[in-house]
């Protein structure tokens, strides 16, 4: 069993006014993203990876891009992203704070 404390965790720094922090267990992973910076005025670079993936939001609004097509969600909206699919997000309030889940881990995010 493993606690994560927001004001205990290990905080990684992955861009401008942007971090996270995360956990796992077995294939399944957790990550907290939180942003706070200015709303950029063009999305984030779509990226794909094979992990399937499941974001809660939080806290703020953004809009998510999946394929190309944009969706905005707000606190306490849901997205699942296929294995391989692009998307992005494009931060549309200074903070938002989204909750990540990964299946298998993203073995990337613990080097």
């Amino acid at each position: 069993m493993t606690i994560v404390k927001r004001a205990e965790a290990e905080l990684t720094p992955i861009g401008p006014g942007r971090q996270r922090y995360l956990t796992h267990i077995g294939q399944i992973m957790t990550t907290v993203l939180e942003i706070d910076a200015p709303p950029p005025a063009e999305p984030d670079a779509p990226h794909a990876h094979i992990h399937e993936q499941i974001t809660f939001v939080a806290e703020g609004e953004v809009d998510f891009y999946l394929d190309g097509v944009p969706t905005r969600l707000g606190p306490g909206d849901l997205i699942t992203i296929p294995s391989n699919v692009p998307h992005c997000i494009h931060p549309r309030t200074q903070r938002v704070k989204l909750l990540d889940v990964f299946n298998p881990i993203r073995e990337d995010f613990l080097k």
